[in-house]
């Protein structure tokens, strides 16, 4: 009887020890590079826009906004079009700023416009359930 009771309690702690490190360790919140983006010179911008994504997406970057049409609720409308770019912490979204690859097509976005550039930190995503 002892004999089952060990062996019931070193199973028992295997398995728990198992599902203790199968558990994920807690997400870093999400971050997001947001940019508002008025031309000045028409078609000035397109180099960039060819180029751009290839230099975040090893950052693990993802566009979720891309242009497209925006509604201003209450205050003033955000300047030409609005970009959001969403990483996977707020460490990736500056690596990715600084890069050498990114450092390389900024002036072309520098020079095709005016533009309000930001790093915001998101929240924590939701744990699996």
């Amino acid at each position: 009887m002892k004999k089952l009771a060990c062996l019931t309690l070193a199973v028992t702690s295997l398995a728990m020890s198992a599902a203790f490190a199968q558990t994920p360790a807690p997400a870093k919140p999400l971050a997001y590079y947001v940019a508002e983006f008025e031309p000045t010179t028409p078609g000035a911008i397109k180099p960039y826009s060819d180029r751009v994504e290839d230099t975040f997406k090893p950052f693990g970057g993802r566009f979720i906004v891309r242009g497209g049409e925006v509604d201003a609720l209450e205050g003033e409308k955000p300047m030409g079009r609005m970009v959001v770019i969403a990483f996977d912490n707020i460490e990736q979204a500056r690596a990715w700023y600084r890069s050498p690859a990114y450092e390389v097509i900024k002036p072309i976005r520098h020079k095709a416009g005016k533009t309000n550039v930001y790093i915001v930190q998101g929240i924590q995503p939701p744990l699996p359930q």
